[in-house]
């Protein structure tokens, strides 16, 4: 109670935390998250997992920014796909049906499974080179009369 009143008076003791002993990380802002190439596969892979969901991992690819979610280390043989070239990137990556593969400065290989472009859409990474395509969804006659009974 004493506390209470001493707050609602105005005269309850300010003392500062100290900043020694702290472990608060501040929240990361998506300019700091930029990717950078020169590292191992384990160093990549560990920097886009550790900010995926927010703020995101991000590089350049075509003049524009894409960030990378989903990430596995892939220990396999190089798979076969169509080179995607990355600004930075000392070799580029592959486009594979699997995900986007980018290597380590070490040769070692980082599976990534989506992609989003700076307009918020999000694509599997496997899918990069036909994301410009669009279907048109075809309802049966049964969903047809569904839509029109809801409109």
């Amino acid at each position: 109670v004493e506390a209470v009143h001493l707050i609602a008076d105005g005269k309850a003791p300010r003392i500062p935390q100290p900043k020694e002993g702290a472990t608060y990380e501040g929240i990361q802002r998506k300019e700091n998250a930029e990717i950078s190439w020169d590292q191992p596969a384990a160093a990549l892979h560990n920097w886009i997992r550790g900010h995926d969901k927010v703020p995101g991992a991000w590089t350049t690819i075509g003049g524009q920014v894409v960030t990378f979610y989903g990430s596995s280390l892939f220990d396999a043989s190089v798979p076969a796909g169509q080179e995607l070239a990355i600004k930075g990137a000392s070799r580029p990556g592959l486009v594979t049906k699997n995900g986007l593969v980018i290597f380590g400065n070490d040769g070692k290989m980082v599976l990534v499974r989506n992609l989003q472009f700076e307009d918020g859409k999000m694509i599997p990474a496997s899918k990069y080179f036909s994301a410009d395509e669009t279907t048109a969804l075809e309802l049966t006659e049964e969903e047809k009369k569904m839509a029109e009974d809801i409109r």
